[in-house]
Parts: structure tokens; C-alpha cells; sequence
């Protein structure tokens, strides 16, 4: 049996193929990486690392492959989408007995525009023949963290959430949820939607974060637009300013609220809570 992650030295797909190794023999692990050097440490524990790009599909080797376990690209819609099919057509050639995908909370009904993407890709395994399962991952608690330092200095976190709530979960269990998906049977055809088990709004998080440090913290809820002016104006690249503002508007809106059991049924627990996560962080 030989399992192939993708995107294996990013963030999600790490944590994968971590989980994946206390599972699975080394030898039984294959990646895809544009940059074979980030993942010297993988082929020193006998991993096997091949070089290939979603945006050259003529790189991606796949042959061999039992089950791929394909991680969402990052980058603009247009480019994620053709090179994510790509992936998936160079599947198909291979002949990769299964996908495993990483799609979006209710990638075909969404009103996301994040969700577009997932929804094309989910579209192409299904038309290609191959079987499938589908990880529509929720948001992660993780994006949410890493501006809370600063928002404590400044007693403000901004966002465009409004009175939203969000069923986030850890980024670490979702990657638990895919390897375990990986490496089991009786998921083809399966749509997992995978949350937390409870939706916290942005109130809730400013007055846990403050709480925890004695640091007071308000949030406040600003235009979408405004947002994005926000975050491209900080440095992030225009596609990603407006990706965030737009799931922080839907968030406003009630599109993330939903909690679902599939997570903690997949993974045999209970997820890590937004509270849990927030006093790791700080």
C-alpha cells in the first residue's frame, strides 16, 4: 500500500503526514512537494519525497499510488481550481485507486466564495471515476489566533464577523480526521462535514482572551470592505484580504454556525474546544 500526500511541508499537510507515520510505516508514505528540500527531514525517516507542482501537472508523479490524500492549494481561485484539477486529472492517469480530498464546509451550497473552488474540485473526483471521501473542513481555530497578541496591545480585535458565530476546529484534528480517513475503510463516496462541537462568536473570543490575561479587549465589527482595506493595507496580498473579509461577512451572515458530529465521530473524541485552543495560544 502506498499512501501520497500532497502539499506535505505546509501547514495541514504536515500535521497529516504526521498523524499518518504513527499509523502507517514510513515506507508505505510517499509526498508531493514543490521544493524537495523542506522535507529532508521526511526522506531521513524513509518517506518517500517526490518534486511536483500543481501548476506544471506534468511534474506530479502519482503513479503507484493506493490513495491520494489531496491537500487544497493556496493562492488565487483561478489558479487553485486549474491546478487542483490538474492533480486530479494526473490521478486519473496514474490510475490512484482513491481520493481523499480537502474541500469546505458545505462546499456545494456555500455561500462562500472560498467555497467555488472546493465545489469545481469536488465536481472534477467525482466526474473522473475514481472513489472518493471529501474532508469539508471548517474553519480553523488557528485563524483566529495569531492576531491576539496584538489585538490585546491594542484593546481592539476587528473583524467583520458582527454577531456571527463559527463552529471552528483545531487544524491538528482535522489532520487526525484525514489520516485516519486514509488509512481505514468504508469512506468512498462519503462527504464528511467536519466542525467543532460548539459556534463561538467574536465576543465570546475577545472576552475569553481578555479573561485569560487580564488584558481588556473589545471587539469590534467593522464593513467588509473595510476589512479588506484593513488586511491588504498590513501587507497580505489582495486575493487573500478579500478571501478573509468575504468568510467574515458570511460568518456575520450565520454560514459557519452549524456544528456537526462527523469530527469527533471520525476521530473517536471529543474536537479541541476554541477555549482549549486559546490558552494554548497564550
Amino acid at each position: 500500500m502506498t499512501i501520497l500526500v500532497t502539499g506535505a511541508t505546509g501547514q495541514f499537510g504536515g500535521l497529516a503526514v504526521r498523524h499518518l507515520l504513527d499509523r502507517v510505516p514510513a515506507a508505505e508514505l510517499a509526498v508531493s512537494v514543490r521544493d524537495a528540500s523542506k522535507a529532508a527531514d521526511l526522506a531521513e525517516r524513509g518517506v518517500e519525497v517526490r518534486e511536483g507542482d500543481f501548476d506544471a501537472p506534468e511534474t506530479l508523479r502519482f503513479d503507484g499510488v493506493d490513495t491520494l490524500l489531496l491537500v487544497s492549494a493556496n493562492g488565487p481561485d483561478a489558479i487553485r481550481l486549474i491546478g487542483q484539477n490538474a492533480a486530479v486529472d494526473a490521478a486519473v492517469r496514474a490510475g490512484v485507486g482513491r481520493i481523499v480530498y480537502t474541500s469546505v464546509t458545505d462546499a456545494t451550497t456555500s455561500p462562500l466564495e472560498l467555497a467555488k473552488v472546493h465545489a469545481g474540485t469536488e465536481e472534477r473526483i467525482k466526474a473522473s471515476g475514481v472513489p472518493y471521501t471529501f474532508l469539508r473542513n471548517g474553519m480553523y481555530h488557528e485563524n483566529y489566533l495569531g492576531g491576539l497578541p496584538q489585538a490585546l496591545e491594542r484593546g481592539t480585535l476587528v473583524t467583520a464577523t458582527g454577531e456571527g458565530r463559527v463552529a471552528s476546529a483545531s487544524r491538528d484534528d482535522l489532520a487526525l480526521a484525514a489520516a485516519i480517513v486514509v488509512t481505514t475503510e468504508g469512506h468512498d463516496g462519503a462527504a464528511y462535514e467536519l466542525t467543532g462541537t460548539a459556534a463561538w462568536s467574536f465576543d465570546e473570543l475577545a472576552a475569553l482572551a481578555a479573561d485569560l490575561t487580564g488584558k481588556p479587549l473589545a471587539h469590534v465589527s467593522v464593513p467588509g470592505p473595510e476589512l479588506a482595506a484593513n488586511l491588504a493595507a498590513v501587507g497580505l496580498p489582495g486575493f487573500l484580504a478579500e478571501l478573509l473579509a468575504d468568510i467574515q461577512v458570511n460568518i456575520s451572515r450565520g454560514a459557519l454556525s452549524e456544528v456537526r458530529p462527523d469530527l469527533g465521530k471520525l476521530i473517536g473524541r471529543e474536537p479541541k474546544s476554541i477555549a482549549d485552543a486559546v490558552r494554548s495560544a497564550l
